[in-house]
């Protein structure tokens, strides 16, 4: 199966694209983190595979509309 085809086949089952979904499951796991942990910010995202602590917190917003720290308990 092409790369195209997978993606507009997983799309129609999932109802969002293959790397949106795998964004919103990694943010997800991210939040869990971040929820249960008392790590920094900057641990996390190198954890899950961002550069820096701003990257990792720009793309956090814009996938939970939050920042990580709202999620701190």
């Amino acid at each position: 199966m092409s790369r195209s085809n997978f993606a507009l086949r997983f799309k129609t089952l999932v109802g969002v694209p293959p790397l949106d979904y795998l964004a919103r499951w990694r943010m997800q796991s991210a939040i869990r983190t971040v929820r249960s942990t008392d790590r920094t910010i900057a641990s996390i995202a190198g954890e899950f595979g961002y550069a820096s602590e701003a990257a990792f917190s720009n793309a956090f917003k814009r996938i939970t509309g939050h920042p990580p720290t709202h999620y701190r308990p």
